[in-house]
């Protein structure tokens, strides 16, 4: 492999950590929705849909963060740039990604768009989107009313549904950056018209200023002086901001400049007067309905458009270029031969830069599905500024209900979030979820693993973690529980580094540290019998249950979690060996490696054996959760993941390590001789090969328990590991309590249930976080057992691989979804012909948030390159796997 290779690209880097030039100040920050968030929402119930829906966003000023169509802004979206569009039949400017609400889609949240983020390198000195605009009016209407109509057993109605790119009759919007400097970004805009006809189109390349001055605020993020933006010639927007300095927008071909002000429409939305006679919405007036009063004719505002009206030729294209920078930057001549120069540079080192981590030898069309995977992971980052106790009082005099204050997250007062994230998706979950960063964090480390350490470490500051040390979940419910999968993030981050020579031990330190508080407030608040045993509720896979886990049983008693306990396990086994590695230079980590030693057993103990055989099924050889009722104990037998993630609890410890912390090892050999009560189920500690491995299961054990794992009727898909078994779908698993009948039944695809919300789906679909930690764990119990373990794989085929076999046929599965097949069409696009063969779609990936468990299509959000970015681990895996 190449990643020791330095390049250009690595360069800056270095230079952004060391603040010797920020090339991260501007990026692709802006988020793909604002309107329809948590934080947009001040109403009484947090109906945050209907409070703020997308036909106010053009004319409502945001109060926490800002949206556009490919846009960039600066670290803390005070200035922000994006393309504004309107093919001459639209309803509305085109400024911002169209999709249906939670209620409106027949699965939940759906945005009804097609766009594509090509590439990118870490610092943003390159990026490059595709937006697909249809030269037909916008079907907004058809789009809502049609799925609507439509039930949760039917399909999603899609924009291709409609019939809009038909004939080639769109534009390909394609929007790149490159930077000459830290504070000089080149723009090109190039407008293909796909159409055998000659087309018309509007294009307004925006600048604006986030509103920050209309929330009788002060402080830190709030505007002492309003920022102004005003033509200081033709063709050229000036920009004040009084942290930013003066900024420069230079336009080529001396197009209109229009100018407004980012304040809200508030005749159009409430009937109430506006603060200025020119509003959000001025652009939209001006173009679409022709109001020509809208704009402000003394061409100046905080929010300015270049309108280039342009007529695209038959298959033809036009090329606008921009450039912001400095002003003390701006050359003479913006748009002289060194602006193509510059962009031919940049192209020139994302693509040395690529080429220097991808693995020796990655075929070609391996290698452009890794890039987009990583593209797609760099575009997510988003300025997210949410700030709770402000957000619970609300801004004078403007306060929201008495309600609000005593409903969503109002014991998380503490929290105050203004930074740069990496998100799920920046327009269906354009706001943080704490476990799918800690797997977004993975790919990262061979992007920019100094992003993906501050990130980690961003999570555990005292300004988002909870006083009682539970980590923040997401923005509906800051409170929920996800998995404990920080930990593991972090030692797998800081070794992925350690390969490259960099041992960061402060790092480790770092988040070592506050991650005690964060498991101390686990075993506080999730064990409640004190039994070692947990039930943490939903944990992330949403409707995986018989019922909702977040929430009071509906059965009564109690629900001992067989994934909740593992978590838990998972999360021991990961301090220990953080804490073994820590050992090495301070001794005092020793004492910690045996606390988190003596826990991992006791949780092992209780997980194969509280109360007989504990949460393992020896009928079915399967981990089941249990529910205590009645005096009862009843064992759910729903075969899941919820019994797969035993398995990723294990750890494998090198003699040579426990031999070297002579105080640790003593005192493992006294846990092991006098607490046999609690070591009877881990003889499998015995030394192998110079090794000891820790793990829930026994050999035999994990053997039984992967013939569902890697049982094409069971689990096994073409595609990686279905999150629920395909055996339920002949055979729902049903409870009956109380005269109540709860069942589940496997879902190959779209969820059919409305538990949360109906866009989640863990009742069958393959999911790649828990594939990924699969994998790994497969290849760990390989390194101890060796070649003495053969499973059957797939289950009755009769075939035998060792477990990093079976490893590298999961990774061959997943990695299939987005390589070509012999007809050109990947199974993550389902059976869409466009994908297939059109030149301008077929080298297009999209990287859902689940797949299909039986033919792969991607399901979901349709941008999820946050933990889908997996995937080029998996790519990149199996060509390390190939002989050379």
């Amino acid at each position: 492999m190449g990643e020791h290779r330095r390049t250009i690209e690595h360069e800056r880097l270095e230079q952004d950590a060391k603040r010797q030039a920020q090339w991260k100040r501007w990026g692709p920050y802006l988020s793909e929705r604002q309107w329809g968030t948590v934080r947009e929402d001040y109403s009484a119930h947090g109906d945050c849909w209907n409070y703020f829906p997308h036909d106010q966003a053009r004319s409502r000023a945001y109060r926490w963060g800002e949206d556009g169509l490919l846009g960039i802004c600066d670290r803390k979206a005070r200035l922000c740039f994006a393309l504004a569009l309107w093919n001459g039949r639209d309803p509305i400017l085109k400024e911002r990604l169209f999709g249906l609400t939670g209620p409106e889609g027949n699965h939940g949240e759906d945005v009804k768009e097609c766009y594509f983020y090509v590439d990118a390198t870490p610092t943003h000195s390159y990026l490059k989107g595709l937006y697909k605009y249809p030269q037909a009016e916008f079907p907004y209407r058809w789009l809502v009313e049609e799925n609507r109509r439509r039930g949760r057993n039917q399909p999603e109605f899609e924009l291709a549904d409609t019939g809009v790119f038909d004939e080639d009759r769109y534009f390909d919007v394609q929007v790149e950056y490159a930077k000459a400097s830290p504070d000089d970004l080149l723009i090109r805009v190039t407008i293909h018209n796909r159409s055998s006809e000659p087309a018309s189109i509007d294009v307004l390349p925006t600048l604006w200023f986030r509103n920050t001055w209309s929330w009788n605020r002060t402080g830190e993020g709030y505007s002492e002086r309003r920022p102004e933006l005003w033509q200081a010639a033709a063709g050229v927007v000036c920009a004040e901001h009084e942290a930013l300095g003066r900024m420069r927008l230079h336009a080529e071909g001396e197009p209109e400049l229009l100018f407004t002000d980012n304040e809200t429409n508030a005749e159009r939305l409430f009937g109430a007067a506006s603060r200025s006679p020119y509003r959000k919405d001025a652009f939209h007036d001006h173009i679409v309905r022709g109001a020509q009063g809208a704009v402000n004719p003394a061409k100046r505002g905080t929010k300015a458009a270049a309108h280039y009206r342009l007529s695209v030729p038959a298959r033809g294209h036009v090329v606008l270029r921009l450039r912001l920078v400095a002003e003390g930057e701006a050359p003479a001549a913006p748009f002289g031969a060194g602006f193509d120069a510059i962009f031919g540079a940049r192209i020139a080192e994302a693509d040395d830069f690529h080429d220097s981590i991808a693995p020796a030898g990655l075929p070609p069309e391996e290698r452009a599905v890794v890039r987009q995977a990583y593209a797609g992971l760099l575009w997510s980052k988003q300025f997210y500024h949410y700030v709770v106790g402000e957000w619970l009082e609300g801004d004078p005099p403007l306060l929201p209900p008495e309600s609000r204050k005593h409903g969503r997250n109002a014991d998380w007062k503490h929290v105050y979030n203004r930074d740069v994230i990496s998100m799920p998706d920046k327009w269906e979950y354009p706001w943080y979820a704490a476990w799918d960063l800690a797997f977004h964090m993975i790919p990262f480390a061979r992007l920019d693993p100094m992003f993906a350490k501050e990130q980690l470490l961003l999570f555990l500051r005292e300004w988002y973690m909870h006083p009682n040390g539970q980590l923040p979940a997401y923005e509906f419910a800051l409170g929920d529980v996800n998995p404990p999968v920080h930990a593991w993030a972090a030692w797998r981050v800081y070794k992925i580094a350690a390969r490259r020579g960099e041992r960061d031990r402060a790092f480790l330190q770092r988040v070592f540290q506050k991650l005690l508080l964060n498991f101390t407030w686990w075993v506080n608040r999730k064990d409640d019998e004190g039994n070692n045993l947990f039930s943490g509720g939903f944990l992330g896979l949403d409707n995986i249950g018989v019922f909702d886990r977040s929430r009071a049983l509906p059965t009564g008693g109690t629900l001992e979690q067989a994934d909740g306990t593992a978590w838990m396990a998972f999360f021991c086994g990961t301090m220990l060996s953080m804490a073994l590695e820590l050992a090495h230079e301070d001794p005092v980590y020793e004492d910690m490696a045996t606390t988190f030693f003596g826990r991992f057993i006791a949780i092992v103990d209780a997980m194969n054996s509280f109360g007989g055989s504990g949460l393992w099924d020896e009928q079915d050889g399967f981990y089941y959760d249990q529910l205590h009722v009645d005096g009862r104990v009843v064992p759910l037998r729903t075969r899941s993941m919820v019994g797969v993630i035993p398995l990723f609890a294990v750890e494998v410890l090198e003699d040579e390590t426990i031999n070297r912390l002579p105080g640790f090892r003593k005192r493992m050999s006294w846990f092991l001789e006098n607490r046999r009560d609690l070591a009877r189920h881990i003889a499998y500690l015995e030394g192998h090969h110079g090794r000891r491995l820790l793990a829930v299961p026994s050999r035999e054990r994990l053997q039984r328990a992967l013939r569902y794992v890697l049982d094409e009727s069971e689990l096994l898909s073409p595609y990686g590991v279905r999150s629920l078994s395909r055996h339920h779908l002949h055979h729902p698993y049903s409870l009956q309590v109380n005269g109540e009948v709860y069942t589940v039944a496997y879902t190959p695809g779209d969820s059919d249930t409305g538990l949360f919300g109906g866009n989640s789906n863990w009742r069958g679909p393959v999911w790649f976080p828990l594939n990924f930690l699969l994998v790994e764990a497969l290849e760990r119990y390989h390194h101890f057992y060796g070649d003495t373990l053969r499973v059957e794989c797939p289950t009755g085929s009769g075939r035998f691989m060792t477990l990093d076999e079976v490893a590298g046929e999961l990774s061959r599965r997943l990695a299939s979804l987005f390589l070509p097949r012999q007809d050109g069409s990947r199974p993550c696009h389902g059976g869409d012909p466009r994908f297939a063969s059109d030149p301008h779609w077929k080298d297009l990936v999209l990287f859902s948030e689940y797949f299909n468990g039986d033919d792969g299509r991607g399901v979901g959000a349709s941008h999820q390159t946050g933990w889908t970015a997996l995937a080029a681990r998996f790519i990149e895996g199996c060509a390390n796997r190939r002989p050379a």
